[in-house]
């Protein structure tokens, strides 16, 4: 059901490019880009009329209106199962107070009398949560997104899901009442590639935002990509990813129970198991094949264990495990090993890690207090998960006095002098008249 690949002894002949060992997906942002281009460009020139045509090609769905009526809202969580309410509550208290706990405050720097520099971190002012609605309604996602940019301080919140046809071209009704429960009104019927264009631009009744936010498909992430620039991006996440770190300590029906959790999401979700155990390896082959047939989604977790991004990598020892899971970059790291939070600490390269066994990737999706919406694709060596801070931007400001410039006039006229920019240096002399 999942391929193997041996690393064991890879390094003796020389330095291992371990990135490119690990298996990714076949078809990646690239491979879109072409596709995505064209949903973009059409939603840019022909606005409302491109995503309707598209809700009703990909979705099913023939829509008068983008925007979800307020009585939907309402109505949403007045029907809402108790039970799912009670667990969507506790998962919001504790995301808020992991968010509040990372919100930062401004910090100001006395460089001598007169002299000021505060560093001020203002709120975004207007934000685009994106929620995947079409394998599965992730209900969780709108928390992650939204709770912190509540958090942070943002005035204007814009979230958008997939329209269903099961419920009127709506979004899964769950989504609706996550957002009712968390206050965001703004809510549109619009999926994928378009709902980025359309925030990206502003399209029909949804004004131009200023970040878009939130994981999605491969098509979703790819028109982040393209529309970086246009608008602001969180990172790109995209179909998710699970690595595991495991030696002969690790419980195999454990491992293979969280491998099956994340390629339960989609058929390219990744699923990466690297191990020291050629034993365990074999274990976990067994729990497979056992409790995938036990799931709902058979065919799209064997799909995705079966996939190319996906496979066993055998190592000789736990540092060369490290260096491979390191290079891979993972949304997703679980470390079951002995000594596993000595080990977690050493990873510089993850969305976001999940010590011992104890921990599973689950626990983070719903209520554990961190964030979900996290790097894919590698990109985790250059980009962060969801926080408070995604919806935070800094500005300088700096408070001179007249003394405070004259103490450091003359440095500023010769290093603008040194990179011949007089004017520059002018602009200082004229405040004392030389």
């Amino acid at each position: 059901m999942i391929r193997r690949i041996d690393l064991r002894g890879a390094a003796d002949a020389g330095p291992v490019d371990y990135r490119a060992a690990v298996p990714r997906a076949d078809f990646d942002v690239e491979a879109a880009i072409p596709a995505v281009h064209a949903i973009c460009e059409a939603v840019r020139v022909r606005g409302l009329e491109a995503i309707v045509e598209m809700s009703q090609q990909y979705d099913g769905v023939t829509q008068d209106d983008i925007r979800v009526p307020r009585q939907a809202l309402v109505d949403a969580l007045a029907a809402l199962d108790p039970d799912i309410r009670a667990g969507l509550e506790e998962s919001i208290r504790r995301l808020r107070a992991t968010s509040e706990a990372e919100l930062e405050h401004d910090v100001t720097t006395d460089l001598g009398p007169g002299a000021r520099v505060t560093h001020r971190k203002v709120p975004v002012g207007r934000v685009g949560l994106y929620v995947p609605g079409g394998l599965a309604p992730l209900v969780s996602s709108v928390l992650m997104n939204v709770v912190p940019a509540q958090v942070a301080g943002v005035r204007s919140i814009a979230l958008s899901s997939t329209p269903q046809k099961a419920f009127g071209g709506l979004p899964h009704p769950t989504i609706l009442a996550a957002c009712e429960l968390l206050g965001v009104d703004e809510v549109y019927a619009v999926g994928g590639a378009q709902a980025i264009a359309m925030f990206a631009y502003g399209v029909g009744p949804c004004a131009r935002v200023d970040l878009v936010t939130g994981p999605g498909s491969i098509w979703t992430v790819t028109a982040k990509r393209l529309l970086k620039g246009q608008v602001g991006i969180d990172s790109e996440a995209g179909p998710t990813e699970i690595a595991i770190l495991a030696d002969d300590t690790a419980e195999a029906a454990f491992v293979a129970a969280d491998l099956v959790s994340q390629a339960e999401h989609d058929p390219l979700a990744a699923a990466v198991l690297v191990t020291t155990s050629e034993r365990l390896a074999d274990d976990v082959d067994a729990e497979l094949e056992k409790q995938v047939l036990a799931t709902k989604h058979v065919e799209r977790i064997r799909t995705a264990l079966g996939g190319a991004q996906s496979a066993t990598v055998l190592v000789g020892d736990l540092e060369q495990g490290l260096a491979v899971v390191d290079a891979y970059g993972a949304e997703h790291l679980e470390i079951q090993t002995v000594d596993a939070a000595s080990w977690a600490a050493r990873v510089r390269n993850a969305g976001a890690i999940f010590v011992g066994p104890h921990a599973p990737v689950s626990l983070g999706d719903y209520c554990a207090g961190s964030n979900h919406v996290l790097p894919t694709g590698g990109c985790s060596c250059h980009s962060s998960g969801l926080s408070v801070r995604a919806f935070t931007k800094s500005v300088h400001v700096v408070d001179y006095t007249r003394d405070a410039l004259a103490e450091v006039a003359d440095h500023v006229v010769t290093l603008a002098e040194a990179e011949d920019l007089p004017g520059h240096g002018a602009a200082v002399r004229a405040r004392f008249g030389r």
